[in-house]
């Protein structure tokens, strides 16, 4: 294969590290049937392994035009030479191996004269017949060279051609072309001013983000009083909201290994990520997704047991490399924050149905805090690599009149299931089942939203209802 320019694959350190750390524990596909929308597509397993990636090579060899449309849906041009490379590459394999096949049974025939010589006592003919064995042995070394390439090749290809999108996602280039979808409640602007949250959690003294500069550095902080008692109740309270709505409740691993990172998710979003911890194959997790997905990693669940969901509690830790913000002071952008999650893992049937549940989910919660939220549509060009459709969920802002992200919502089909040999078994077979993901809530974040939305005009900050409980019967924050 001759190519011009960069090759999208020349720049693309996923590459090596997916290869390393992966080797071949997904397995190849056989299409069932496809369900989500127009474009789910239910898989069950073959016993042939070796394929790691976002799509099945299967989708690339029957209807490599539909996987070349949804790269520039996505915007990513650079990567449609992949598509003809994995087939070119696949092609190649697959008659390297029914040559191997030929050879072998011509060395099995030539052997069996050669036996037939000996007995004869034709050892000169027998001579030159041996001959021919040691010329197919040759190319039978050859050919297993390439065997053993060939696969390699085709894997890092697949690992960076994108999961096929949701036919209902909007086309975008970007975040600013995000469709908004609904809005809920009373975006009220107040006719006091609205301080920026630090002065609010500092008037509380409720925060310290000198002594957290001193002691760790910029995006840390110190919580303190009434603020870290809410940080507290948000997250008991998001528990407790989850399971009343049969969410199982989890406290994962806050570390894992490089297998499960880079099931879980692509090696731009681990790169800007995740932190390493010198010496070992661990990581710290960004969110309890990631633990809680690698939960099922090579197993296989009875498909009666589906769908389980989880709602999990964590620390999450983030470089946020190339984030704007890191050095504004407060607690909107920072390298660790706690976070109530939710994950569901569930028949393919199922996922689009669950989707909704989930984004709706986060939107009750909000609301039952009287903070007005919004969701927003991820368009294609946006839409991270892995994903089949993804929504934002919002916060109003009344001091700067705009909303801001507090949760994001996500439906990974059944792209993460087959990077980590998650299976389910039911009547019609072993298949990938699809997996889930979505925010229930992110304080420190949440709680600009929250100090900016309850803020009274003569400057105290009303605790809702739903939180009372929580925080000890308290009605303000003092």
């Amino acid at each position: 294969m001759k190519l011009e320019g960069e090759h999208p694959l020349s720049c693309n350190r996923e590459v090596g590290f997916l290869v390393d750390n992966l080797g071949g524990n997904a397995e190849f596909l056989r299409p069932m049937h496809h369900k989500y929308g127009d474009r789910g597509f239910f898989y069950t397993l073959s016993a042939r392994k070796g394929e790691i990636s976002m799509i099945d090579i299967r989708l690339i060899r029957t209807n490599p035009d539909l996987v070349k449309a949804n790269i520039r849906k996505k915007y990513q041009d650079h990567k449609l030479v992949l598509v003809d490379e994995v087939l070119e590459l696949d092609q190649q394999l697959r008659e390297c191996k029914t040559k191997a096949d030929t050879l072998r049974g011509q060395r099995n025939t030539i052997s069996k004269e050669i036996g037939k010589l000996m007995a004869q006592g034709k050892r000169e003919e027998a001579e030159v017949t041996k001959q021919q064995v040691a010329d197919i042995a040759e190319q039978l070394e050859m050919l297993k060279h390439l065997e053993e390439t060939l696969p390699d090749q085709i894997r890092q290809r697949m690992m960076v051609i994108p999961n096929i999108m949701d036919d209902s996602v909007p086309m975008g280039k970007d975040d600013s072309e995000n469709v908004e979808v609904e809005r809920f409640g009373d975006m009220r602007v107040p006719s006091y001013p609205v301080p920026y949250h630090l002065e609010l959690m500092e008037a509380l003294n409720g925060v310290d983000l000198d002594s957290a500069r001193k002691t760790t550095g910029a995006g840390f902080y110190y919580l303190k009083g009434d603020i870290a008692r809410l940080h507290s109740a948000v997250l008991s309270y998001a528990r407790d909201f989850m399971i009343d709505r049969g969410f199982t409740y989890c406290v994962p691993p806050f570390m894992i290994r490089s297998s499960v990172v880079t099931g879980v998710m692509s090696f731009t979003e681990m790169d800007n990520m995740m932190y390493k911890i010198e010496g070992e194959d661990l990581y710290l997790i960004g969110t309890s997704e990631h633990s809680m997905i690698g939960k099922f990693i090579d197993s296989i669940t009875d498909e009666a047991e589906l769908p389980i969901a989880y709602t999990s509690y964590s620390p999450c830790f983030r470089k946020e490399v190339g984030a704007h913000g890191i050095e504004e002071r407060g607690v909107y952008r920072v390298h660790q924050f706690e976070k109530q999650e939710m994950i569901v893992v569930c028949h393919p049937d199922q996922s689009k149905q669950w989707f909704e549940k989930l984004y709706q989910n986060t939107v009750a919660f909000f609301r039952s805090l009287d903070i007005p939220v919004r969701t927003l549509e991820c368009c294609s060009g946006d839409l991270a690599d892995l994903k089949v459709k993804s929504i934002d969920v919002e916060a109003w802002s009344p001091r700067q009149q705009k909303f801001f992200e507090v949760g994001s919502c996500s439906n990974l089909g059944d792209a993460q299931a087959r990077r980590l040999a998650i299976r389910a078994k039911g009547a019609e077979g072993t298949y990938f089942p699809h997996t889930l993901n979505n925010t229930v809530v992110a304080p420190p974040r949440m709680l600009i939203a929250f100090l900016e939305n309850n803020l009274q005009e003569d400057g105290r900050i009303r605790v809702p209802d739903a939180l009372k409980p929580y925080m000890g019967g308290k009605e303000y924050l003092s």
